[in-house]
């Protein structure tokens, strides 16, 4: 990594940081560090489950437990188990007191405030300038964050993907998609070591799959490659692409093949781009308009 780049990252997060008061002890004047007031914040006056607020923050459970704690102690929350769990005390949630509504409606109002004070010495160009590159860092920020790992093809959260993938291809497909029609990708080609499904996840909760078969001395075969709309445009094709790519570089393969069809030009144009070359057919794929292939370690 270009000892610049980490430079650059590090200077940026040291402005941040002091410029959002994160190194005060009372975040905002609201008596309570900036833990504690995030996470009254991502309660909010809907309340959460503690599952759900210690995967969207990325927080360890016993400091999640200390921080939780902390607010209950002080009476803006109360966390017990939830109405909809059908008494399955596992599943707690929290939510605001009366006090605690009350400051996070300080909070809301600080925040704001906050807000405004670093965009009121700017001109209006300069705002604007600065806004859309928030925008912009807070999207690829996203994009580093999800993560890629593989996953076995029966967990839910896989399962989830595969039929995301399935409702979106027959929403965009001329005749819809029906997967007795397609030739099927059975669960035991996607584990090792015939093949692997990779999962990418962010805060926890599944964003995009991707697969490959592998055939011995022939091309491994990707499939199933989806992302989610609300991570599409962040790289997270390509790199469950590489990722799919290296997982069959290194058992052996010496290319990758794949099929598509013509209404998926996102797709065509992300193979073409990473070095992908068109072929003749080489299966009968009842949906595929297209075959590509790409030798690998080049």
């Amino acid at each position: 990594m270009d000892s610049g780049l980490i430079a650059a990252v590090r200077r940026f997060n040291r402005t941040v940081t002091q410029q959002v008061g994160a190194l005060d002890d009372e975040y905002m004047a609201q008596g309570r560090p900036l833990g504690q007031a995030r996470l009254l914040w991502e309660i909010g006056p809907a309340g959460a489950e503690v599952a759900a607020l210690r995967a969207r923050l990325g927080l360890d459970s016993g400091y999640l437990s200390r921080l939780l704690r902390a607010l209950e102690n002080d009476g803006l929350i109360t966390v017990g188990p939830a109405d909809h769990a059908g008494g399955d005390g596992r599943v707690r949630t929290a939510q605001l007191t009366d006090a605690g509504r009350a400051e996070w409606n300080q909070l809301d109002k600080r925040s704001d405030a906050l807000a405004a004070s670093i965009l009121e010495p700017l001109t209006d160009h300069r705002r604007e300038r600065l806004v859309a590159a928030m925008a912009e860092v807070e999207r690829l920020l996203i994009g580093s964050m999800v993560v890629i790992e593989p996953c076995p093809p029966s967990d839910p959260r896989a399962r989830g993907c595969l039929r995301a993938y399935a409702r979106d291809i027959a929403r965009r497909f001329d005749d819809g998609f029906d997967p007795a029609l397609s030739n099927p990708v059975h669960d035991e080609a996607l584990v090792p070591p015939n093949g692997v499904l990779l999962l990418a996840t962010l805060n926890s909760e599944p964003v995009g799959c991707g697969a490959v078969k592998l055939h011995g001395d022939a091309p491994a075969e990707i499939k199933r490659v989806w992302v989610a709309d609300a991570v599409r445009g962040l790289g997270v094709g390509r790199r469950l692409l590489g990722e799919l790519e290296r997982y069959a570089a290194e058992h052996g393969a010496a290319a990758v093949r794949l099929d598509t069809n013509r209404n998926l030009t996102e797709a065509i144009a992300m193979y073409r781009a990473t070095g992908y070359r068109e072929i003749e057919a080489y299966n009968t794929e009842h949906y595929a308009h297209h075959w590509f292939e790409k030798t690998l370690g080049q």
